[in-house]
């Protein structure tokens, strides 16, 4: 097998995908990047760059185009931390429907989840607002859900309960990112971006109690978390992998 690596990216010998970074990858000097002020100093590394998220995104629009056929689907995005991968990936199917030998129609729908207290898996996972109940009527369709981040896969295997009641034809699962956690998944989604290290990620639209959505970097970067009551009231000292994002204005 080919093993490809790079200062950031390093092939796996059981990632026939290409798709896992090791565990002891240090990433990029932060001084290489934009940074907002309010969190210069939380910073310590940049870790996945972001024109890597769009590269790996672009190839799973690829992948799940060609093995969607011509069916119909629902593409279900899960928020917030889904959000801006769901928009960038969605980006690509559209250009390669409008461009491409075949298209295939698209609904967009959304369920808001809750599982995160801090940074713990919270032990009770809650549904915010309606609880797919726009779903109703879409029985025996294609579903695709779009997932930002799986760990313990809890989360994903309530929606996966919840989504099969609606009596689809059949469900598929997208998610960014997979964490080694060094425990077996309850859940491993159908499509990964990347599968990473046992540690805890924010940005690009991935958060820790609301903050860092508002990165306007494009990397993902590890840091020391010693922030002021300013921005972050009651955050341990911790080492966090840090996800950002390039906003589009």
């Amino acid at each position: 097998m080919l093993r490809r690596q790079s200062f950031l990216f390093y092939t796996e010998e059981n990632d026939d995908q290409g798709r896992a970074i090791r565990d002891e990858e240090s990433g990029y000097n932060k001084n290489l990047f934009s940074i907002p002020k309010h969190y210069e100093e939380d910073l310590e590394r940049v870790f996945i760059p972001h024109g890597l998220i769009l590269d790996r995104t672009e190839r799973l629009a690829r992948d799940i185009m060609q093995d969607m056929g011509s069916h119909h689907i629902v593409a279900l995005c899960v928020l917030k931390g889904g959000y801006k991968f769901f928009a960038d990936l969605l980006d690509h199917i559209k250009a390669l429907n409008q461009n491409g030998d075949k298209s295939v129609p698209v609904t967009v729908d959304f369920v808001r989840i809750k599982s995160y207290c801090n940074d713990s898996p919270a032990e009770k996972i809650s549904f915010v607002g309606e609880e797919l109940s726009t779903l109703n009527g879409k029985d025996n369709l294609f579903f695709y859900l779009f997932q930002d981040i799986i760990e313990t896969g809890r989360t994903m295997k309530a929606l996966l309960s919840k989504i099969k009641d609606k009596k689809p034809r059949m469900v598929k699962v997208v998610s960014l990112l997979v964490k080694r956690t060094g425990q077996s998944p309850v859940y491993r989604p159908d499509y990964t971006g990347f599968e990473i290290p046992d540690k805890f990620v924010v940005g690009y639209a991935l958060d820790y109690n609301e903050y860092f959505r508002d990165l306007n970097v494009s990397t993902c970067t590890f840091f020391h978390c010693q922030i002021s009551g300013t921005y972050l009231p009651q955050v341990p000292s911790r080492n966090i992998c840090f996800y950002s994002e390039l906003l589009n204005n």
